[in-house]
């Protein structure tokens, strides 16, 4: 019995990757058509600080191909990231009370956007200041003239660290409402919680304190907003399942 249940669990797992890969495919074939703008417009926050007359280089013969397309695809994953999620939520779904189910859409779609004006945030306000320090601080006669592989692998990092900062609110939520951590405890942290986000921003981010600064005050911020929402989600469920209440919310699940 539970050797099928296993093995169902697999065939499912199975068929939902092939659904996201698939969905990641189709959204990959417009976005390498555009391989070569889309590149461009990734660039814009250096290309804007290089003094005039100032470039970018391809130091391997095939890099001025494969790079853009791994643009592409990273501009796949990020249209199709919804999608992904959504597939990973109903994997799980089944093992869930009815009042937790209730919670999937807006973690899908607050998981989306959170992770979509992280990397906003990293493009429009953290990369353009992180590329004024560096060019800013180039010794005389240095043409700065970065590797567009080197630039993308930066940059990459640098939207990863934004994207996932800003999901601090969805893994606390999370956290609380799977019982795993309580608001008090929460709010006990919340000193090393600030400690560990200036570290991992020196981490992720380039030696200049202006970017680090941009990437610790965010994921405080955040914290304390997955505290806030977490809270209220608790005292809702806390009405619900009071006496007045209790046997409606029986019945639901």
């Amino acid at each position: 019995m539970l050797e099928g249940t296993f093995l169902s669990h697999l065939v499912e797992l199975r068929a939902r990757m092939i659904r996201v890969i698939g969905v990641l495919m189709i959204g990959f074939l417009p976005c390498a058509f555009f391989a070569r703008e889309l590149y461009t417009l990734l660039a814009q926050p250096l290309l804007e600080k290089l003094p005039q007359g100032g470039q970018m280089i391809a130091t391997d013969v095939a890099t001025p191909f494969f790079v853009p397309m791994k643009v592409a695809m990273m501009m796949a994953f990020v249209v199709t990231l919804p999608h992904t999620l959504y597939q990973v939520w109903a994997f799980v779904a089944p093992g869930l009370y009815a009042h937790e189910k209730r919670m999937a859409l807006p973690l899908v779609v607050g998981s989306s956007l959170l992770f979509f004006i992280g990397m906003a945030f990293a493009y429009f306000a953290a990369l353009p200041v992180v590329f004024e320090f560096i060019t800013y601080f180039a010794p005389e006669g240095v043409a700065v003239m970065t590797d567009i592989s080197k630039y993308l692998s930066f940059v990459l990092s640098m939207f990863m660290a934004f994207g996932f900062t800003f999901e601090v609110p969805v893994f606390v939520i999370i956290m609380v409402r799977a019982g795993v951590i309580t608001i008090e405890k929460l709010k006990e942290i919340r000193p090393y919680v600030i400690v560990g986000a200036f570290v991992i921003a020196a981490i992720f981010t380039p030696p200049d304190v202006i970017s680090q600064f941009m990437l610790a005050v965010p994921l405080c911020l955040l914290y304390e907003l997955g505290i806030i929402i977490a809270a209220m989600i608790v005292n809702k469920q806390s009405r619900e399942a009071s006496p007045d209440s209790k046997d409606n919310f029986t019945n639901s699940d």
